[in-house]
Parts: C-alpha cells; sequence; structure tokens
C-alpha cells in the first residue's frame, strides 16, 4: 500500500483539526472529516475531504482515524454517545490531557476493540505538514495500523509502549519553553531599567540559551548516574551568582519571584550537604533521585 493509499478520519475540526486534515488532503490521503459544526468542514469540502454524516461513518471510512477534541472526557463522550464502533479501529488520540488521562482512555479504547495511540503536537497549527511539527505517540506500536500515513502530519516520534508518554513529554516542553521565556523576560525587564530594549538583549539571549543547551547531555549523564563532581563550578559558588540576580533585581524595582526560587532551592540542597557538588544535583530539589 502506498502512502497516499491510507484513507484516513479526522475527527474534532478546531482550528488544529483543520491543519490536521488539509496535511493529510495535501499528501494525498482520501479524507474524511467530522465535526459536531458540520460548516467548520466546508473549506475541507472544497479542497476535495468527505464530511461523514455521523462519528460511526467516520470512523467506517478510513482505516486510521486521527481525534483532536477539547479533552479526553469530551472523546470517552463523543464515542459513548454516537454509533461508532470502535472494535478494530486504530485510534490515534492527539487531545491534549495529563499521562493519567491518557492510560485511563487507551483501557477505555482497548476495551472496545481499538488499537490506540496516544500523541500530544509540539507545534502550532499553521506548521502542521513541515518537517518543523513535532508529533509525539505512545502506546504499543506493533500492529497499530498507522504506517507512514502519520507522517504527512511532520515529525513523528514513537517514545515507548507507555501510553502517558506523550503527555509527559509535552508537559515537560511546555516547562521548558515557559521557563526560558520567563526567564528571558526577567532579564529584559532588568535591562530596560538602564534603557536596553528586548529587540537589543534578544540576540544576547538567544546565545546564552544556546550555550545552555548544550550542557544538557552532560548534566543528564550525572543525574542518570546519580553522581554530581563539580567539574564546571560547584553549587556553593553559584548561590553566590544567584544572590546578585535578587539584590539587582531588588534594587531596579523588578519582581524577585523568580530569582528567589531559584536561590531557595540552591540554599536548600547546600543546607542537604550538597554544596560541593555540580547545578544538576537540584534535580533531588524538584523530586527526583539519584539513580546511580
Amino acid at each position: 500500500m502506498n502512502t497516499t493509499d491510507t484513507p484516513v478520519t479526522v475527527i474534532g475540526l478546531g482550528l488544529m483539526g483543520r491543519a490536521l486534515a488539509g496535511a493529510f488532503l495535501k499528501a494525498g490521503h482520501p479524507t474524511t472529516v467530522w465535526n459536531r459544526t458540520a460548516s467548520k468542514a466546508d473549506r475541507l469540502v472544497a479542497d476535495g475531504a468527505r464530511l461523514a454524516p455521523t462519528v460511526g461513518a467516520a470512523l467506517e471510512a478510513g482505516s486510521l482515524t486521527v481525534v483532536c477534541l477539547t479533552d479526553y472526557e469530551a472523546v470517552r463522550d463523543l464515542f459513548g454517545a454516537s454509533d461508532a464502533r470502535l472494535d478494530g479501529t486504530t485510534l490515534i488520540n492527539l487531545t491534549s490531557g495529563s499521562s493519567a488521562q491518557a492510560r485511563e482512555t487507551a483501557r477505555w479504547a482497548e476495551r472496545l476493540g481499538a488499537h490506540y495511540l496516544d500523541g500530544a503536537i509540539m507545534a502550532i497549527p499553521p506548521a502542521i505538514g513541515t518537517p518543523e511539527a513535532v508529533i509525539l505517540l505512545s502506546g504499543p506500536q506493533a500492529d497499530s495500523g498507522t504506517g507512514p500515513a502519520l507522517d504527512a502530519l511532520g515529525t513523528v516520534t514513537h517514545l515507548g509502549a507507555d501510553h502517558g508518554l506523550a503527555s509527559l513529554y509535552d508537559v515537560a516542553g511546555l516547562t521548558m519553553m515557559w521557563s526560558v521565556l520567563n526567564a528571558w523576560l526577567q532579564g529584559t525587564a532588568l535591562l530596560s531599567t538602564a534603557g536596553v530594549d528586548a529587540e537589543t538583549y534578544a540576540p544576547f539571549a538567544r546565545q546564552i540559551a544556546a550555550v545552555v543547551a548544550e550542557w544538557l547531555p552532560g548534566y543528564a549523564r550525572q543525574i542518570d548516574s546519580g553522581s554530581f563532581p563539580a567539574e564546571v563550578s560547584a553549587l556553593e559558588t553559584d548561590v553566590r551568582a544567584m544572590a546578585h540576580m535578587v539584590e539587582e533585581s531588588e534594587a531596579a524595582g523588578v519582581d524577585t519571584g523568580l530569582p528567589k526560587l531559584i536561590k531557595a532551592m540552591a540554599d536548600r540542597s547546600i543546607a542537604a550537604g550538597h554544596g560541593g557538588e555540580q547545578y544538576p544535583v537540584l534535580i533531588e530539589e524538584f523530586g527526583g533521585s539519584r539513580t546511580g
């Protein structure tokens, strides 16, 4: 079967759902769509999609069904209240939620006979269909029936058999995103008190972010081994620079919540006897543990 021979169904036509269906159409897949408000399918139908009259008809039309609704409860409510039969269906759920919800929904879908994979979309709708759109999948990969069809959406990565992994990666990625942005906003606020605008600071901030990103593989090895030798800098040295962040923010009239939080975690780690170790030892402050 060629990639574009795979018939695909998309259920849920919000901004993201319409982008998903559009990417399948562009790749040449026979695409069936369904949405509670049928008018949201008008543009897709004009581009060649088939609008199914019911959820059940939508499921029967495609060998692969992609769901993108508001939440996991909406997914179960929709299929539970419809004429839909999930037995033998390959169901890819790209609805956002928690890892616990993903695992619960997987059990529900599998009781109904579906081949279920949970997923997360790490992209905005305009990026769907390009390599920049990262699609995370989790759940048993064997006999999932997805084939190469999902490649039409972007860069697809299967994370493992645990259905909750995609949701966990999603939240971990959001944590990175907002932490980096908040750190940049803190620095921007500080420099603005000296007349430096955000556009001027941004290239320097980007350079710092890139340098820090290069540290991650080495720091990850320390965390996985449970050993944190101070190869670059000891935490007791770092905490003095953290104090400068707090002092500078206070003097500039900039909010001190973020620098105080960073320093408080380091202070607790030092009090626990880790002052001579390297920064990744703070994993224990986040509830992690040494694995070595």
